[in-house]
């Protein structure tokens, strides 16, 4: 089976011009993302879990209500490699649907949870492996349809999953409320299955070798060299992309992970307040992608790794002089560490298709992407111990200053084009 589409196709796009036609593409992908992205949301879905399945022998701890958000995002990562092979060979929208179905799968199963295990195996690993086959599907396609503005087109793309808790954290909030945990589970996977299999259906790429008419980049494009995934892990610029990768996945997906629960413990926020900040945040988020997708395209990758980085040591300081009735700084710190994680996931894929070359992006993309998944791990496992032990979410961000105040000195040295022979 060919992922090329016939010669028509550089003609007319959904009935309109190529150049104003591929941009359903990136819309088709911001929908999609906005439903993947739900789990940015989870720190809202966190107490009433503890409330449902706490006894009065047993109660669920912060790092139990974690491990649904910590296996989601491990296999996330874990499929986004696996998914990008696949889809070297396969249609893309044949392997959308399949990981849509899995996504709505778990969402809905997870409605008729009886305990934390189940929700570790429905919502983590289920909806967290659909999410991993989806995700890199809709950031591929726009890649190819957009050779001469990657980071802005692949920013606007991924702004849907960014900005999701902006939409879904209130009306998840809502849900709970009126429907409970369990029948809010089942009413959005039920959501977004129609959306998901929906938009799977117009995803296609161009054919091999179209180039948009009239681009000045369309030579050196073409000429560019095509890392095989041995030959992009054997360069430095792998390593150090991974690296800082890892470094803003885990500041970032620790304090998304947190952020309600930080409003309420240490801010002292009602729990609508802390939810509709969590909207706030998502802002930053969302709008991080597309901005730092611009900032790659402008001032290159290592700079803009660079900043995003110290945005981070910026905001973990600040946190450390947080306490109750600091909302302004609380508020400004969190948005920073939100725009940081959206940011990495606009750098990341637009430097592995500028780096290593588009020919094997799905599969290189999904192997740099592992470093998302090791930041989720290590950052929620962190703020969850922390919590535990200490009895506050404070100690973490000594950590998270820590680990990017080394991310920036990498970004700078490391995170470079690879040197051709």
């Amino acid at each position: 089976m060919t992922n090329s589409t016939t010669d028509s196709i550089d003609a007319t796009l959904f009935g309109m011009p190529v150049r104003t036609g591929r941009w359903v593409f990136v819309l088709a992908g911001m929908l999609m993302n906005v439903c993947l992205g739900t789990v940015y949301a989870w720190s809202v879905f966190r107490k009433p879990i503890a409330d449902k399945f706490s006894t009065a022998d047993v109660k669920i701890t912060a790092t139990q209500t974690l491990w649904p958000f910590i296996l989601f995002l491990a296999l996330f990562a874990v499929l986004m490699p696996i998914s990008g092979r696949i889809v070297q060979k396969v249609h893309p929208r044949t392997v959308s649907l399949v990981g849509s179905l899995i996504v709505a799968a778990g969402w809905i199963l997870s409605g008729y949870a009886t305990g934390m295990t189940w929700l570790y195996l429905t919502y983590g690993v289920l909806a967290g492996t659909g999410v991993g086959i989806v995700y890199g599907i809709p950031i591929a396609v726009v890649t190819r349809w957009f050779p001469d503005m990657k980071g802005l087109a692949v920013g606007l793309t991924v702004l849907g999953f960014g900005v999701s808790a902006l939409v879904m954290a209130p009306l998840a909030q809502a849900l709970i409320e009126t429907k409970g945990i369990l029948n809010t589970f089942f009413i959005l996977g039920i959501a977004f299955l129609v959306a998901l299999v929906l938009t799977s259906l117009i995803l296609q790429f161009p054919r091999a070798g179209w180039r948009p008419e009239g681009w000045q980049g369309a030579a050196a494009a073409a000429s560019e060299r095509n890392y095989t995934p041995a030959e992009m892990l054997s360069t430095s610029s792998c390593l150090g992309l991974w690296l800082c990768f890892v470094i803003g996945s885990l500041s970032g997906l620790m304090a998304i992970g947190i952020s309600s629960t930080v409003g309420q413990e240490i801010i002292r926020l009602k729990p609508a307040t802390a939810a509709g900040l969590v909207s706030f945040f998502a802002l930053f988020n969302g709008g991080g992608r597309p901005l730092f997708g611009w900032l790659t395209d402008a001032i290159g990758h290592s700079k803009a790794a660079a900043l995003s980085l110290f945005m981070i040591v910026l905001a973990s300081g600040g946190m450390l002089l947080a306490h109750e009735g600091s909302l302004v700084l609380y508020a400004a710190c969190f948005a920073a560490f939100w725009m940081g994680l959206g940011s990495w996931l606009a750098i990341a894929p637009t430097a592995v298709a500028t780096y290593f070359g588009a020919k094997n992006y799905p599969t290189n993309y999904g192997i740099v992407f592992s470093a998302y998944g090791i930041g989720a791990i290590l950052g929620a496992l962190s703020a969850g111990f922390v919590r535990d032990i200490f009895g506050s979410y404070l100690r973490v961000f000594h950590v998270s200053g820590s680990l990017a105040t080394v991310g920036v000195i990498i970004a700078l040295t490391l995170m470079k084009p690879p040197k051709t022979a």
